[in-house]
């Protein structure tokens, strides 16, 4: 039987030029992660991220700490690439919600009288997201809820079929929260109607490198557990982000 465990990529640097890259505290995350499976049973048969740097260098600060009496275990020494694991287009949803958010300007002007601007810029990127979950606008965006979603569950046909193939016991992806939201609404959410609703709920919900559990029995996959965390209570509860 086989286990595929999707980890939310650590900290990005959210409010930043670039968000997708590691914050300090990010890379402290997935190396706790990597730390917290070289002291367990469990151990780590393959590797799978998505292109996106915040991804791939998560994987890169887990193994630093995982690797240390673990390598032997892996049955590839670099991880696979999937790029249909990547995440949804941030910048499109929000630029979608108001236009004049395409530039730095733009942003700055929105959030500048906020009496704390980055709560205030999560504000807004919570209700741009609400407008892109809502199915109302599909065909504003570059790829819309709907299109995403389907290309989530083309990843997880993938990642079943690769583990299937290299016969391996737990499969360690390293993804976003969307594609973790979209595949546990999947598993848990049968009305086609509310599927959309629920994963963005979800998608609330999840933490920086928090596990989410899916066992393979056959060709069905279920949800075993979800945005397990415990391994950031290492320091204390100032590791735990969510974005």
């Amino acid at each position: 039987m086989t286990t595929l465990l999707f980890a939310r990529h650590g900290q990005a640097s959210f409010g930043q030029k670039n968000y997708d890259k590691l914050s300090s505290l990010g890379s402290q995350q997935a190396a706790l992660l990597g730390q917290h499976y070289a002291n367990t049973q469990r151990k780590i048969d393959a590797i799978v991220t998505g292109s996106l740097v915040r991804q791939q260098d998560s994987a890169t600060h887990f193994l630093s700490t995982y690797n240390t009496d673990n390598a032997s275990t892996l049955k590839a020494s670099k991880p696979l690439v999937i790029e249909e694991l990547n995440e949804f287009n941030h910048k499109d949803v929000f630029i979608k919600f108001d236009p004049s958010f395409a530039t730095e300007v733009g942003i700055m002007t929105a959030v500048a009288q906020a009496p704390v601007p980055k709560v205030r810029l999560a504000e807004l990127f919570n209700e741009a997201m609400i407008r892109w979950h809502s199915g109302q606008h599909d065909a504003d965006y570059l790829e819309s809820w709907p299109q995403f979603n389907l290309r989530v569950q083309q990843a997880l046909q993938k990642l079943m079929t690769y583990a299937e193939q290299q016969q391996t016991k737990n499969v360690l992806i390293f993804t976003s929260g969307g594609v973790i939201a979209a595949i546990a609404a999947s598993l848990l959410q049968q009305d086609s109607d509310k599927l959309s609703k629920t994963a963005y709920q979800i998608n609330r919900s999840l933490i920086n490198t928090g596990v989410t559990s899916v066992v393979l029995k056959g060709n069905t996959p279920r949800l075993l557990s979800l945005n397990e965390h415990s391994h950031l209570y290492h320091e204390g509860e100032s590791l735990v982000s969510w974005h």
